[in-house]
């Protein structure tokens, strides 16, 4: 089953609190997820970010909506309980608990007239979309993301034979090999020595070479361009290489890299864009958000 969105962890949240003593939040939170019958993959599956369960980030949420509503209350750092409004509202029994229902209580409203991701949120709410407000920020920024890499591509694929090979050095430079920019530069883009375009350095005292090729190919690259190229290694007793394309690799191409001795890297067009956005590799960057959350630690003396 799909990790529950944070408005069907609300009643459940509230039930389990139910007999009025304090709670602590990791635990409750563990407690839920043994509830909902959450698998150990589904209790660990991060947000995209990696920083956060997605199931801790949407119990957070529920938290958080539920004490504006007056439903909760905190008792201490990572504690809270049930409030005597709280206790009334489950002496009704309710079938479900959402932020539409939540509009009965005016600190609810309030809060979320005052909210400026309350319009947006509520729309999303409308439309069966659940995502907290992580979720949804984090979910735009891939889709510019997406967005980005695949123009960054279709510019890669009509770019100059010289102009890739510039890419390539910018890039692998940029990661940290090849040394110096012009090191790089003068050893990658030289004439082709039995499928070889260029030998850069693996790290800045050139302790070790990694053989590079890098070609904008348009069909998929199959097993032969590959085994030809871990020939050409074996011809200069090398031992690592990296293969760099604007399209793609086909699945016999993959497997022959993983059953043989020599360390080689296949980077496609997907992959390749993606190391241009994280290096700064024909991107310019047009905004900056930084996204913080409350210091407990500087509140402490309030526990």
């Amino acid at each position: 089953m799909p990790v529950p969105d944070y408005q069907a962890v609300m009643l459940p949240l509230m039930r389990s609190v139910a007999d009025g003593k304090e709670h602590d939040v990791a635990e409750l939170t563990d407690a839920l997820a043994s509830l909902l019958g959450l698998t150990e993959g589904e209790r660990n599956e991060l947000l995209p970010s990696g920083r956060q369960s997605k199931f801790d980030n949407r119990v957070g949420w529920a938290r958080t909506y539920l004490k504006k509503a007056g439903l909760l209350e905190s008792t201490g750092r990572g504690r809270l309980r049930i409030t005597q409004r709280g206790l009334d509202l489950l002496a009704t029994n309710p079938k479900e608990l959402n932020s539409k229902s939540l509009t009965q209580f005016p600190e609810f409203v309030q809060f979320k007239a005052a909210s400026r991701t309350g319009n947006r949120t509520q729309e999303m709410e409308e439309a069966g979309l659940s995502q907290t407000p992580e979720e949804t920020l984090e979910a735009s920024y891939q889709s510019l993301r997406a967005d980005l890499a695949q123009q960054l591509l279709e510019r890669a694929k009509t770019c100059s034979p010289r102009f890739f090979e510039k890419l390539v050095v910018d890039l692998l430079v940029a990661m940290g090999y090849g040394g110096s920019r012009r090191d790089a530069g003068e050893a990658v883009g030289r004439s082709g020595d039995g499928g070889i375009d260029g030998v850069i350095k693996e790290d800045k005292l050139g302790l070790d070479a990694v053989y590079v090729q890098a070609k904008r190919w348009e069909g998929t690259v199959g097993r032969p361009v590959v085994q030809a190229f871990a020939g050409s290694l074996e011809g200069q007793r090398a031992r690592k290489g990296v293969i760099i394309t604007t399209s793609q690799f086909s699945a016999d191409a993959q497997d022959y890299t993983g059953r043989i001795e020599k360390k080689i890297v296949l980077i496609d067009g997907e992959r390749l864009a993606e190391l241009m956005i994280d290096h700064g590799i024909g991107v310019n960057e047009v905004e900056s958000y930084a996204v913080k959350k409350l210091d407990l630690d500087y509140f402490g003396e309030v526990d």
